[in-house]
């Protein structure tokens, strides 16, 4: 088993090489995010439920639902409900994309969001029951635990690659709808062309982020099973 962890930590550090994840790229997001300069442009648009509806006019979908949390920084649409829940995110020059990104959630596919959120759930129930199973020994012998392992490695692979899809679409697609939603405003075309690059460079680092984090839980949580797997092995 100690291979198994020697081999998940071999592939997060591949994955940092290959898609040439800097720390400083983390903070050039925040730069980005909370330059007072660019928010000064964002701030001439409506507030960000009204932004919402606008959005989803351009994608003809109107018939979803829209709130706002104003005691949580987390916007997200809810598949379940048809519901998109927009954070406090009025301070962040990445509103009116990433309200764009949410919207583009209602108009993917209802049976792959619903899979994802049913089966997201059942990934992180069965990863702390069976964790629990192994802290008290219930598995009898080290074949069990392995074929726990298996199937933790098979469902976070599931995971990983379900989710990733889901997120990529309405990442790659966010620019272009918040494109068109900036030419129907009156901001001039020097405040477009600044949003726009600005966008883009957030996109540029923000996706490879992305996949390298979401990768990089699901490795770390592995290995994490497997070593307590190895400790009660031992004790």
């Amino acid at each position: 088993m100690y291979i198994i962890i020697i081999c998940l930590l071999f592939t997060v550090i591949l994955l940092k090489i290959g898609l040439n994840i800097k720390i400083k790229d983390i903070k050039k997001i925040k730069q980005i995010g909370f330059n007072k300069e660019l928010i000064e442009i964002t701030n001439k648009l409506p507030d960000n439920e009204q932004i919402c509806k606008n959005v989803l006019e351009i994608l003809n979908n109107t018939d979803v639902n829209i709130q706002k949390e104003e005691n949580s920084k987390t916007s997200l649409y809810m598949v379940m409900k048809n519901k998109i829940i927009i954070g406090n995110i009025k301070d962040s020059f990445a509103r009116i994309q990433t309200i764009a990104h949410e919207c583009i959630h209602s108009i993917q596919s209802k049976r792959i969001l619903k899979f994802n959120f049913i089966f997201s759930n059942i990934y992180l129930i069965y990863f702390y029951i069976t964790l629990i199973l192994i802290v008290f020994k219930i598995p009898k012998t080290i074949e069990q635990n392995y074929i726990l392992l298996i199937v933790q490695i098979l469902i976070s692979i599931i995971y990983l690659v379900i989710r990733s899809y889901i997120e990529l679409d309405a990442m790659i697609k966010a620019p272009y709808v918040t494109k068109k939603y900036l030419n129907s405003t009156d901001l001039n075309a020097k405040e477009k062309s600044i949003i726009n690059k600005n966008y883009e460079e957030l996109n540029n680092i923000g996706i490879k982020s992305y996949i390298f984090i979401l990768a990089s839980k699901c490795t770390i949580r592995t290995m994490f099973y497997n070593l307590i797997i190895i400790v009660r092995t031992f004790i």
